[in-house]
């Protein structure tokens, strides 16, 4: 089996900070796949970039749904055999602003439905793949939402924040982005596995507009997509079990 072609899959990839990631991947050259909750719209998104030339293509896959992670996993081993990276992107958060004590067990369940248990099912399914290849990446887009540091520094922006259930399933995916990387040490797998803070970014991301989002002091979408892109991209680095932004080290 060749594996000097990059293949990369980018869940949730169909907008925002997804859509640019892979857009500027693709352009780079890498062969991408993005993951879409409805497949019209991720064809939809990515109609101009095929029209462009760009090597990439949608597939459906919902995170929170095991069916379609495993059918996403057969279609990709089917087509091409092996992933050479995965970046696990879908994210949602829905408890922005509500009271800790208050808080809906609903509520604090959709969010790890989405940002752990999502992430470590796409991440299982597509493990196999990843070992099929003479090196690999797993990049899971994290939050300084969910570094405990930032939160109890009055310094940070995340002190004033307040969503337990979104920040307490970034944590949790933290955690399990440093246990799947020692792993991988431990079983010397090529593989390494990394977690990365894109930063506020002016999307349409926990239901605000990116004109709302700016105005509240995001950052642009090229920048939120900066670090990702170079960890995708260097195939020279072989750190693992970090966790980081464009300014360097986030405290977990």
């Amino acid at each position: 089996m060749k594996t000097n072609k990059i293949i990369t899959l980018i869940t949730g990839g169909n907008r925002g900070m997804g859509l640019a990631l892979a857009t500027k991947l693709a352009t780079a050259g890498q062969t991408v796949i993005i993951g879409t909750r409805n497949l019209k719209s991720g064809q939809t998104a990515i109609a101009p970039l095929i029209t462009a030339g760009l090597p990439i293509e949608a597939i459906q896959l919902d995170v929170t749904d095991p069916a379609s992670v495993t059918q996403a996993a057969a279609f990709v081993t089917e087509k091409y055999g092996y992933l050479t990276t995965l970046i696990n992107n879908a994210g949602a958060a829905f408890d922005f602003g509500m009271a800790p004590a208050t808080v809906s067990q609903a509520l604090l369940r959709k969010n790890f439905e989405v940002n752990y248990f999502g992430l470590i099912d796409v991440t299982q399914k597509f493990f196999p793949l990843l070992k099929q290849t003479a090196r690999a990446k797993i990049i899971n887009i994290s939050s300084m939402m969910g570094s405990k540091t930032a939160a109890l520094d009055p310094k940070t922006g995340v002190y004033q924040a307040v969503a337990a259930g979104y920040q307490s399933a970034k944590a949790a995916a933290n955690m399990y982005t440093v246990q799947l990387a020692k792993q991988c040490q431990r079983e010397q797998l090529a593989i390494t596995v990394n977690a990365v803070d894109p930063g506020m970014v002016a999307t349409e991301f926990g239901g605000a507009t990116p004109k709302q989002a700016q105005a509240l002091g995001a950052q642009t979408v090229d920048t939120g997509i900066a670090r990702t892109f170079a960890l995708a991209t260097d195939f020279d680095n072989t750190e693992t079990a970090t966790f980081s932004n464009v300014d360097g080290p986030v405290a977990w």
